[in-house]
């Protein structure tokens, strides 16, 4: 791969793309198509406004919105006019918003399609200069900034192909965290070069050299993992992506987009799985699929029903996602690949193709990637030229990180004999009961995955005699009645706790009355769980939960 910066990679597709479609934005069942010259026409005039602003070179430029065409039009004139891209979370409060631009040193945020706007407006400093995309039909009208129509009838495009080093800072991607205060994670050009050379070679995504790629974006592009997947992929081999109007519509837009590279994170898969059963139960779907004729029939059905009939690859990644989700997917003929990586790796660690055999496994190491196991603590260390610079105005944190060259991850987990990763848990997550045994909840709640019931698993227990597991039912099992929902959880929780040796036996299932949410900090915004944040939510109830006569209980 030519030694070249990502903004490089997308003037070469503005000239040789020019007519071609890039950016799909729906609007109800009526699609609006940009090429990439009208692309490059809109962020050039965005990157003269961005200059005529008189900021210092490489200022820190904030970007909040939900996936969009203006999305990627920004990042790329925030990279034309030779600035930083700041991306936060578009589901940010006020607080949460104010905490991130002061430790990013923003010097202008640019708003887009947002639904919280009246919250998060109350943390943005009245002096913050701001540059408002257009308005989108069910989001928050925001009253502030100067207009994104108004810019594009007022400045002319920047010329040129101004292009930064590859040792210069590309972004900084603050970290949803599990615990603690958010940390600005810094990324070179290099870091984007280097993941996109060492991953081309054997092509995990199966993209085409000649632009035939299809992508559905709708995973926050401010996080890395839907930025390099979506967004770097695209402007390293070409090809057009769509974007979905809202929750509502996501299955229809994705019917429409017909994606030839599918990325979801594991909910998202138990979601469209769900959706399926729930049109053709279980019992009816094996039948089906044991009929030859018949069953490649349903198949095809499906992946068409769901939009993934061309999809080359299906991925999952950002959390594990459990080996009987699948194996399920597998049967009806929609494999699914798998990839883990951090925010600090540029998303990148290991890949595990569809057809590898080794269950459990998150893959072997991608590209130039290496990897090591802390001999006396099990954290998952790694090494590749993709890896973060530091955190940005965190020197401390960055050296407890990254150690000798190694970033420590956090994660724990071994490598068996042919150089397959198994993650089995988090190094802060493990809590020690009452009877000094330390709890590593992980491996308990992956006993648990098979069972369509439960959607949502936190096991709590620091300092109790017996561990407590929380369970946010799925809508299938919402949909049961009491007896048959009992039943099926009961009937887990007996087989778990038969494969666990006794101080890891779980003394009660409690079903929570809401799931666990972003909104009620109990989920970050990529939808891990945040442990320590439900232990203080249920600490005073976890001794008496603990003791309860029956082995399935409800919240009340």
């Amino acid at each position: 791969m030519e030694r070249q910066t990502i903004i490089e990679g997308f003037y070469q597709l503005e000239k040789r793309f020019a007519d071609k479609a890039f950016l799909h934005q729906p609007f109800g069942d009526r699609w609006e198509t940009y090429t990439y010259g009208e692309v490059g026409l809109k962020a050039r005039q965005l990157a003269s406004a961005l200059q005529d602003k008189g900021l210092p070179p490489k200022s820190h430029i904030g970007l909040v919105s939900k996936n969009c065409r203006e999305w990627i039009i920004a990042d790329l004139a925030i990279m034309i006019a030779g600035h930083i891209s700041v991306p936060f979370f578009p589901t940010l409060t006020g607080a949460q918003i104010s905490e991130v631009l002061k430790l990013g040193d923003v010097d202008l945020l640019i708003v887009g399609k947002i639904e919280v706007w009246d919250d998060m407006k109350m943390g943005i400093p009245i002096e913050m200069p701001i540059i408002r995309f257009p308005h989108y039909e069910g989001n928050s009208k925001v009253d502030r900034g100067e207009d994104w129509d108004e810019i594009m009838s007022t400045y002319p495009p920047l010329e040129g192909t101004p292009s930064p080093r590859l040792e210069d800072l590309w972004t900084i991607v603050f970290t949803s965290g599990t615990t603690g205060t958010p940390k600005g994670v810094m990324l070179d050009y290099m870091a984007s070069y280097t993941l996109l050379d060492s991953t081309m070679e054997y092509n995990a995504l199966e993209l085409s050299r000649d632009g035939d790629n299809r992508f559905f974006s709708f995973l926050p592009l401010n996080h890395i993992a839907e930025r390099a997947i979506v967004e770097n992929s695209c402007l390293a081999y070409g090809g057009e992506i769509f974007f979905t109007e809202s929750i509502v519509r996501f299955s229809k837009n994705l019917a429409d987009a017909k994606p030839t590279v599918f990325f979801a994170v594991p909910r998202i898969w138990t979601k469209l799985m769900l959706g399926i059963l729930d049109k053709m139960p279980q019992k009816k779907l094996d039948l089906m699929l044991k009929i030859p004729v018949i069953s490649s029939m349903v198949r095809k059905k499906i992946a068409s029903g769901l939009g993934l009939q061309h999809a080359r690859i299906n991925v999952s990644g950002a959390a594990p996602i459990p080996q009987s989700t699948k194996d399920w997917f597998a049967r009806i003929g929609i494999p699914i690949s798998e990839g883990y990586g951090m925010t600090e790796s540029c998303a990148a660690c290991t890949f595990m193709k569809a057809h590898e055999s080794k269950p459990g496994s998150v893959g072997r190491a991608a590209g130039s990637m290496q990897i090591s196991i802390d001999p006396d603590t099990q954290e998952i260390l790694m090494k590749a030229p993709f890896v973060m610079k530091g955190y940005y105005k965190s020197p401390e944190q960055t050296q407890k990180t990254l150690v000798d060259g190694w970033l420590h991850t956090g994660d724990q987990g071994y490598l068996d004999e042919d150089g397959y990763l198994f993650i089995t848990g988090r190094v802060k997550d493990t809590f020690k009961t009452a009877k000094g045994k330390f709890i590593v909840p992980a491996k308990i709640e992956k006993l648990f995955s098979d069972n369509i019931d439960m959607e949502q698993l936190c096991l709590l227990g620091l300092g109790m005699p017996q561990p407590v597991l929380l369970v946010a039912l799925s809508d299938i099992g919402n949909a049961k009645d009491e007896v048959s929902l009992n039943q099926s959880l009961l009937q887990s929780l007996e087989k778990a706790n038969r494969e666990l040796p006794n101080y890891q036996r779980i003394a009660t299932m409690v079903i929570v009355k809401e799931p666990f949410s972003i909104e009620k900090g109990t989920l970050t915004p990529t939808l891990k769980v945040k442990r320590s944040q439900l232990h203080n939510q249920y600490k005073d109830r976890l001794s008496q939960y603990c003791n309860a006569e029956e082995a399935v209980v409800r919240e009340v």
